[in-house]
C-alpha cells in the first residue's frame, strides 16, 4: 500500500516472539487479513495480537509513538462503554524487522466493513453513547497537538490540493473543490474533548447489529468536538445518522464540522488506496456520496 512499506512475514513474527517473549512461543501465530493501512497484525494464540508498523521510520521515533499509543489505549479502555484493546508489551527490532512493535489484547467480533450496521438505529445509539463517554472523560488540561485531523480545518489546504490533483480522473473534482471551499472556513465550535480520532468501519466491531468493541485506540486524545462525528458519515445511513445527532445534541455548526472532517479523510483515501486497498477507497467514495447527498447533490 505504501512505497516505503516493510515486509512482515509469519516467519519473522514467530522468531521475534520466540526470542523476545518466550512465554508465548508455544502459541499459534497467524496473520490477520485486514484492510488496515498502518500496521500488519498477527494473532498470538486466542487472546493477544501483535501490531507491526508498516511504513519504515526511525526506530527511536517509532518507539516513542508506540509508547504514547499504549498510554492512550490504556486510558480509553478505562472510560469506554464497550471493550477496547489494552496494551500488553512492546517488542524490539530483530529477525529482519527494523522497528519496535506492540502486543495488545485481542477482541472478538466482526468489523463494520464486513457486518454493515449502517441501517441500525440501535447501533447508532451505541455509537453515540461511546462518543459521549469519551467526551465525558475530560482532557485534564490537555489540548490538540499535531498535524492530523482534529485541529484547524484550513490547515489541511495543502493536503486537499494534492487530493484534488490526484483525484482528477476519479471524482468530480470541481464540485468537490467547491464543497471544501465552504467547509474550510467553518469556525471552531467548542473546546477540545477526548476523541477516538478514527472511527471508520475497520476500527469498529459489530455483533448482532450492535456496537461490540472499538479498535485502533492509540489516537485517543483531545481534539475538535466534531472529530468523532466522522463516524456519522463513514458508518451510518441517513436515518441512524440523525439518531446519533439527536443523542449527542449536535448543533448545526458542530454537525457541519464533523461532515468536513469526514470529507477531508474520504478525499484522501479514495485516490491513495484506489489500487492497493480497494475497500478503503470504496469507503471514501461512499462517504463522499453521503455528504453530497446531504447537501442536495448527486455523487
Amino acid at each position: 500500500m505504501h512505497d516505503d512499506q516493510v515486509d512482515v512475514t509469519t516467519e519473522k513474527v514467530t522468531t521475534l516472539i520466540h526470542e523476545q517473549f518466550p512465554q508465548w512461543s508455544g502459541e499459534a501465530i497467524r496473520p490477520l487479513a485486514s484492510t488496515g493501512t498502518v500496521h500488519a497484525i498477527f494473532r498470538i494464540g486466542n487472546d493477544l495480537s501483535a501490531r507491526f508498523p508498516l511504513r519504515l521510520a526511525d526506530a527511536a521515533e517509532v518507539l516513542a509513538v508506540l509508547e504514547q499509543e499504549a498510554r492512550a489505549s490504556a486510558e480509553l479502555a478505562q472510560v469506554s462503554r464497550v471493550p477496547a484493546p489494552e496494551p500488553v508489551a512492546l517488542g524490539k527490532p530483530g529477525a529482519g524487522y527494523p522497528m519496535p512493535w506492540s502486543v495488545q489484547t485481542w477482541l472478538p467480533g466482526t468489523i463494520a466493513s464486513d457486518a454493515d450496521p449502517s441501517g441500525s438505529d440501535a447501533f447508532a445509539e451505541d455509537l453515540a453513547a461511546f462518543i459521549a463517554a469519551l467526551r465525558d472523560a475530560g482532557t485534564r488540561g490537555r489540548h490538540f497537538s499535531g498535524a492530523h485531523r482534529g485541529g484547524v480545518l484550513a490547515h489541511h489546504d495543502e493536503w486537499m490540493a494534492k487530493c484534488f490533483e490526484e483525484s482528477a480522473e476519479l471524482l468530480d473534482v470541481p464540485r468537490l473543490r467547491q464543497v471544501w471551499s465552504r467547509f474550510r472556513t467553518l469556525p471552531r465550535a467548542g473546546a477540545d474533548v477526548m476523541s477516538h480520532g478514527d472511527l471508520i468501519p475497520g476500527n469498529v466491531l459489530v455483533a448482532g447489529g450492535r456496537l461490540s468493541g472499538v479498535l485502533d485506540t492509540g489516537g485517543f486524545g483531545p481534539a475538535d468536538p466534531a472529530l468523532d462525528l466522522v463516524s456519522a458519515w463513514h458508518l451510518l445511513q441517513s436515518g441512524p445518522r440523525e439518531v446519533l445527532r439527536r443523542r449527542l445534541d449536535c448543533d448545526d455548526l458542530e454537525w457541519e464540522r464533523g461532515k468536513a472532517w469526514a470529507f477531508e479523510q474520504a478525499m484522501g483515501v479514495v485516490w491513495y488506496y484506489v489500487e492497493s486497498n480497494p475497500t478503503m477507497s470504496a469507503m471514501g467514495r461512499r462517504t463522499l456520496a453521503r455528504i453530497l447527498e446531504s447537501m442536495g447533490d448527486a455523487p
